[in-house]
């Protein structure tokens, strides 16, 4: 008998790129939807073929899962990315005509990780590319991390010094070949090689020699600088707790989880809890770090080091992507910490040089190649909610596959937001989104992202018509598009982050988006961050928001979750604190401190008020002293997401929505809060405690969504990085009768709303000129 989620009828868009076209792959797909019952169509874009389907989500399943074992012989998959989208309600399965204009516009492929093919070439020892450490075809390799421009012609690209050998040059030439224009195309006799260097540039080994000794230097507990496709990685021995915590105090990354490269799969089993979503993630020509639940009856004999993920009940694991990291890891047989090649909050580096300067004071030594990298382009992360890959950092393996959007029109920039920057490029209705820049507080960053802007533009031979950045005044990436001489848009953050997922859902008309993180500037020109907006993707109208209390001390209360608690306790006891000097955040306090706290209050300065969901987490984690002062961003929400556990409990506490959509309600937390320190006082199970406060403010969403009526429902904002909260939000939505959009391949924190500011541009654009025809 099938479940209702089997028959429930369901729309996927499947973007498959590799050699697949000219290969018999849209016949194959087509004659695989004809026997599965599923209508839609497939069809030839300018990255490879697009397949939409509609059917039962069960049919919808054997269709992702039957694609790449049963593909046609001489076709190769390098990249594989869907997402869930509403039916349109199609009649029958064909094979679509391409559009021209889409094929006109040129590509760029994302850096896909080693295929099977030449992972074997590697390792047989009758092959000439025996242990080498570049070997790549057209099916794997370097791709946008070492291309200049377009065309993708090697002369176009940092493999253009090095000439291909006669053999390599027939491989090349041969359209029989899978090195039929691989544009990385090298083996040893004509091809880039690695060295060992010492801190001072020395060189200390080349070739195999230097890969042997890299192994040894972390056998040894030392760091080592490893260049790689996008960047350089800080590497050491996981299992090793003295060398995971000299590298903690060389990077200045006190209690942030570091990311881990596993050896194998079988290793990772080992370590970690792993769904079968998660292992395909895993296994994907993407790549990227997984974020995986530890293993309760782990391998004592492999436990990683403590300093790891301290406190984190899951581990951020991924398995080697180059033919380097491939030899490494064979060579180490053990899993290794493989974390940006940066002090915190830098952008990684990309060359050897910069390497030394930057990474002197962290690395032992650095294994280094003479392949230049163009751009830094860091590793993604993934996590499954809901049973489907949702990407938190969007970079190798995905960046700068395109957005297709509904909107074409003027060619336009997105500069995004300050914080895990991404800027997006939107041409003819294609939105091309950068990867990973990151947060724009040093002057490295702001760098990394002027350049990636430019890079972006000169790829594609853009001039855009329109500009576009976040409201917020001292922005970076504000200031950089003010200082153009091009036509200036702003769009509000969160109406930015609810037209990024309404974007990647294809979904147009009116929604409630469900905006909730850390900080946007609002429209009021206060701090938001838990906001009820009914959107469309050219304006909103802010319909509900958390009630709002004050920061004090502005951004410093961002990283002091006592300095919020604080906040919110003075609220409570009317501006005296009384009745709470029992309680751990104001136990956090000397009295000195609290005094000046509270003329800070009483007078309102430097006391933004805020709305932010984000900073009620915050409080909340103080009050039940998971965390009074943070190390890192998200760590208290983190640390009140991870104490739950596998607590399974529905209860929630007493909240109060009061208001009216025409002057909009207010979600009040006040009566969750006084049971929440109640709760603490009486010595409740904090999991409970945490369980429940998420639970409230699932309750609190789909009360507001109920008052407002609209029965499309948008999810987005850094706090739905949180798994428990997000599929608790879903879920409850959606049994409340409301259809819930949530996303899938663009991140919901603030790496996306440079798509949203695209999108959003593009619609006011088009619909002013559609005003300007009207009048005439």
């Amino acid at each position: 008998m099938k479940t209702n989620n089997e028959q429930q009828l369901q729309r996927i868009c499947i973007q498959v790129t590799g050699a697949v076209q000219g290969v018999g792959f849209r016949p194959f797909i087509f004659h695989l939807a004809k026997t599965l019952g599923l209508a839609g169509f497939v069809c030839n874009t300018s990255s490879g073929v697009m397949i939409e389907a509609e059917g039962p989500a069960g049919q919808l399943d054997s269709l992702l899962k039957r694609i790449p074992i049963e593909k046609p012989e001489n076709s190769f998959i390098q990249g594989y990315q869907y997402r869930f989208l509403d039916p349109l309600g199609f009649n029958e399965f064909q094979i679509k005509e391409s559009d021209p204009a889409d094929l006109k516009t040129a590509v760029v492929l994302p850096d896909a990780a080693t295929c099977p093919e030449c992972l074997k070439e590697i390792f047989d020892p009758t092959n000439r590319r025996f242990l080498y450490p570049f070997t790549n075809c057209t099916h794997c390799g370097p791709r946008y991390s070492i291309i200049d421009a377009l065309p993708y012609d090697r002369a176009n690209t940092t493999m253009k010094r090095f000439h291909m050998c006669p053999k390599c040059r027939r491989e090349y030439e041969d359209p029989s070949d899978r090195r039929f224009h691989a544009q990385p195309n090298a083996c040893p006799q004509c091809g880039p090689h690695v060295e060992l260097w010492d801190i001072a540039g020395h060189v200390m080994g080349s070739r195999r020699e230097a890969i042997t000794a890299a192994v040894n230097a972390i056998e040894e507990g030392k760091i080592v600088a490893v260049k790689g496709i996008g960047g350089f990685h800080l590497v050491v021995d996981a299992h090793n707790e003295q060398a995971v915590r000299r590298l903690r105090e060389r990077k200045h990354r006190e209690e942030k989880p570091f990311a881990l490269m596993f050896p194998s799969m079988e290793w990772i089993e080992r370590c970690c809890e792993v769904a079968p979503q998660e292992r395909a993630i895993l296994g994907a020509s993407e790549s990227p770090i997984v974020l995986l639940a530890k293993r309760k009856d782990a391998d004592p004999s492999r436990a990683i080091a403590p300093s790891v993920a301290p406190g984190n009940p899951c581990l951020g694991a991924m398995l080697p992507y180059s033919p380097l990291h491939h030899l490494l890891m064979r060579e180490l047989g053990k899993a290794v910490v493989a974390t940006s090649g940066n002090l915190a909050e830098e952008p990684i580096c990309i060359n050897e040089d910069e390497a030394l300067q930057r990474l002197g004071g962290i690395a032992d030594c650095f294994l280094v190649h003479d392949r230049p990298i163009v751009r830094s382009i860091d590793d993604s992360v993934v996590r499954v909610i809901m049973e489907r890959p949702y990407v938190l950092r969007r970079a190798r393996g995905y960046a700068p596959l395109p957005v297709m959007t509904m909107t074409k029109g003027a060619d336009i920039l997105a500069t995004g937001g300050h914080l895990k920057n991404t800027v997006a490029l939107s041409v003819n209705g294609n939105v091309f989104m950068s990867q990973h820049i990151g947060d724009l507080e040093t002057q490295q960053s702001l760098s990394a992202f002027q350049k990636t802007s430019e890079s972006l533009k000169n790829l594609y031979e853009s001039s855009p018509d329109t500009i576009v950045c976040d409201m917020h005044p001292d922005y970076l990436s504000t200031k950089f598009a003010e200082n153009t001489k091009l036509p200036l848009m702003k769009v509000q953050h969160h109406h930015a982050h609810i037209v990024s997922c309404m974007a990647e859902n294809q979904l147009e008309g009116t929604v409630l988006g469900i905006a909730w993180d850390g900080a946007g500037y609002g429209d009021d020109q206060t701090v938001w961050g838990g906001e009820f907006l009914k959107a469309d993707l050219n304006d909103y109208r802010r319909v509900a928001h958390l009630k709002t209390f004050l920061l004090p001390g502005g951004d410093k209360a961002a990283v002091e979750p006592r300095r919020v608690a604080a906040s919110i306790l003075y609220d409570l006891s009317n501006g005296t604190f009384e009745g709470y000097s029992d309680l751990a955040s104001i136990r956090a306090f000397s009295r000195e401190e609290l005094a000046v706290l509270k003329n800070m209050l009483d007078k309102k300065l430097n006391a933004p008020a805020t709305s932010s969901v984000g900073r009620l987490f915050d409080a909340v984690a103080s009050f039940l002293d998971i965390k009074q002062t943070l190390r890192f961003e998200g760590q208290a929400a983190m640390g009140l997401e991870y104490m739950i556990g596998d607590t399974v409990i529905h209860n929630h506490y007493d909240f109060a929505v009061p208001g009216n959509e025409a002057l909009g309600y207010v979600a009040d937390w006040t009566a969750m809060v006084h049971d929440i320190i109640q709760d603490v006082r009486d010595g409740k199970d904090k999991k409970i405690i945490s369980a429940e406060f998420h639970n409230t403010l699932v309750e609190m969403a789909v009360d507001v969504a109920r008052k407002i009526g609209e029965p499309r429902v948008v999810l987005s904002g850094g706090c739905f990085q949180n798994k428990y909260l997000t599929e608790r939000m879903i879920s409850r939505l959606k049994s409340a009768g409301f259809n819930v959009y949530w996303h899938q391949l663009v991140p919901p924190n603030d790496g996306g709303i440079s798509l949203g500011q695209a999108v959003c541009a593009a619609h006011r654009i088009a619909e002013k000129e559609h005003s300007q025809v009207a009048l005439l």
